[in-house]
This record gives C-alpha cells, sequence and structure tokens, in this order.
C-alpha cells in the first residue's frame, strides 16, 4: 500500500480512501486486501491517463 501511495504521487494522485481492509485481519488465514475506495471524475481520469 505504501509504495503504491508513492507510486500515485509521483503521478500527482492522491487516493484519500486508499487503505488496508481491516476485515480481512479478522480471517483465520489473514489475506490483505488494498482498499481503493472512491475518487473524483477528475482523478479517476489522472489514473487512466498514468495507466496508458
Amino acid at each position: 500500500m505504501k509504495e503504491l501511495r508513492a507510486a500515485l504521487a509521483d503521478a500527482g494522485i492522491s487516493l484519500p480512501s486508499l487503505r488496508i481492509d481491516p476485515a480481512n485481519f479478522a480471517r483465520e488465514a489473514p489475506c490483505p486486501l488494498v482498499e481503493l475506495g472512491g475518487c473524483s471524475v477528475e482523478v479517476a481520469a489522472r489514473l487512466a491517463a498514468a495507466l496508458r
């Protein structure tokens, strides 16, 4: 998650809701998932451009 946040920041993108899903830690065999959360249309467009 930290690497993703840093890479996004390098591209000028911030996902404020980016976090580890805490519900996954309650499982018998934890399998952490990263939640990307919601973002504005502008941020989604910048993210799409960065991925291209």
